[in-house]
């Protein structure tokens, strides 16, 4: 009998081998078992959700950018100096199709306001 846990009896020689091999049969199946399940976690991991976490960091990275480009007054903040050579450099590329585009905002607000404006003039004739 161990002094230290008097209430279990001392294996025998031939229990304690066997004890030994069972514990490391167990062991070995516990490894793999583990082995198994980290390199499937690993998988899924990288093939899963990495390409998530890229796409997400990128999208709001992304979206702080556009952001900042999209609040003209961030200048004051971040530096006039960035903003006018951004400015200068999107107008110089892309002047034509800016002038363009603008032109289409126009035409396309004045096309609502004049559908407004017919809206109204019905909604007048109506009412008496």
């Amino acid at each position: 009998m161990s002094d230290r846990y008097p209430l279990y009896p001392d294996l025998s020689e031939e229990g304690q081998i066997e004890a030994q091999e069972i514990l490391n049969n167990f062991t070995t199946k516990i490894k793999k078992i583990m082995h198994d399940a980290v390199e499937e976690s690993i998988g899924e991991f990288y093939s899963d959700i990495v390409p998530h976490i890229e796409s997400d960091s990128w999208t709001n990275f992304r979206s702080d950018i556009m952001a900042g480009f999209r609040n003209y007054n961030n200048r004051k903040f971040q530096g006039e100096y960035d903003f006018k050579a951004i400015r200068q450099e999107i107008y110089k590329e892309f002047r034509d199709d800016i002038i363009k585009d603008l032109d289409q905002d126009n035409l396309e607000e004045i096309k609502k306001l004049k559908e407004q404006i017919e809206f109204m003039r019905n909604l007048e004739r109506n009412r008496y």
